[in-house]
């Protein structure tokens, strides 16, 4: 079946024709993965981390070195992790079906694996392990990377994708232990995690009470600059026989704060109301569709907060950015007591409404502060 050529791809990872620029980080990440070192790869969400990752992942010299790719975004425990963990090494170091099958019986002997299909002959088959603290030590489930990298004869490089996760587990501490414990003493195997709470990672690798502090080369990925948008935006319009003048680019950069993801979301709306050559009622158009299609999911992020904490919000979006526990700000935005704003601040940033930069705390997502912007103006 022929794969539809879209423009613009967003809220999924890209690659190929869709992958715009990241020449130096991919030349880093590359030689990284082909010389054994353990990655940390933090960003916002909606930056390209995953992106980066599987493009690396395509041109690594697989001569040398095996990659393989989990997302462990829905594994609530440790054990959900190593089940995911181990099915993601034993597909994806065999080429076939009956070879994963074997590799599961030979390496992992106190298991019975359930295997299931699709209806669909094109889908994947998948395989359910089951495993429990009865038929595995968590040692053992870690050190799999290093049996399957000495049985195929090839550096594995495993890449962990939304590995903040492990912050939420329950006695995370013990299986951040566990896991630094495993991987650390691994000669044949290297780790790239990566993930989008920057709080949460920043915690996990550079605080130095926590068990992986520095276990790897740390990577604050950078949004793609305005002049490497460009020509990627015009010459996806010129491609569909329409114009887009560099400075409706610049605009769309700049209302997204050039975060990858939204870029292309944007640019994809003010493509579908573009006849011939973008203006401003195309650009205001195609900006009113994004504020839309994002606004059921900021409804439901923004349900839980209480008024005190919109309120905090409110006076970021207003410019406020320190100074929130002196008393001309509290009773100007009506944060509540020095105590309660302390409170706020660790809260919002927990949940990656809010960041710390340099010169002050910011909204974190900058499609969410724009809407922010116009429910008050409703």
């Amino acid at each position: 079946m022929k794969e539809i050529e879209r423009s613009f791809i967003y809220g999924v990872s890209v690659s190929g024709n869709n992958f715009t620029d990241r020449e130096k980080e991919t030349r880093r990440l590359k030689v990284n993965f082909e010389n054994g070192l353990n990655v940390i790869l933090i960003s916002p969400r909606r930056m390209g981390k995953t992106s980066l990752v599987k493009k690396v992942q395509q041109e690594v010299d697989r001569k040398i070195v095996h990659t393989v790719y989990v997302d462990i975004y829905d594994c609530r425990s440790e054990y959900d992790f190593y089940n995911k963990f181990a099915v993601a090494l034993l597909k994806q170091t065999s080429s076939k079906m009956e070879i994963a099958i074997e590799n599961i019986k030979r390496f992992l002997v106190r298991l019975t694996p359930k295997i299931s299909f699709s209806p669909d002959p094109t889908t994947d088959y998948s395989i359910s392990l089951g495993i429990t603290p009865k038929e595995y030590k968590p040692e053992e489930i870690l050190n799999l990377p290093e049996i399957l990298a000495q049985h195929i004869g090839k550096h594995i490089v495993v890449c962990i994708d939304e590995f903040q996760q492990v912050g939420d587990w329950p006695d995370t501490l013990d299986v951040q232990k566990r896991m630094r414990g495993a991987w650390q003493h691994q000669k044949h195997v290297s780790y790239c995690l990566f993930g989008s709470r920057q709080h949460m990672m920043t915690n996990l690798f550079q605080n130095k009470r926590m068990p992986l502090y520095q276990f790897g080369e740390l990577n604050y990925l950078q949004p793609i600059p305005t002049a490497d948008w460009t020509p990627f935006i015009q010459r996806k319009f010129k491609e569909k026989g329409l114009s887009i003048d560099a400075r409706y680019v610049t605009r769309i950069c700049e209302v997204v704060q050039n975060q990858s993801s939204y870029v292309q979301q944007l640019a994809w709306n003010v493509m579908l109301n573009t006849e011939k050559e973008v203006t401003d009622a195309e650009f205001e158009q195609g900006v009113e569709d994004l504020m839309i299609q994002c606004n059921p999911l900021f409804l439901e992020q923004t349900r839980a907060l209480t008024s005190f904490q919109m309120n905090f919000l409110r006076a970021i979006i207003a410019g406020q950015h320190s100074g929130f526990a002196s008393q001309e700000i509290l009773e100007k935005f009506q944060l509540g007591s020095k105590s309660n704003v302390s409170k706020m601040q660790k809260t919002l940033i927990e949940k990656d409404f809010i960041e710390l930069r340099q010169d002050g705390l910011y909204i974190s997502d900058p499609v969410l502060q724009l809407w922010l912007q116009c429910q008050q103006k409703v």
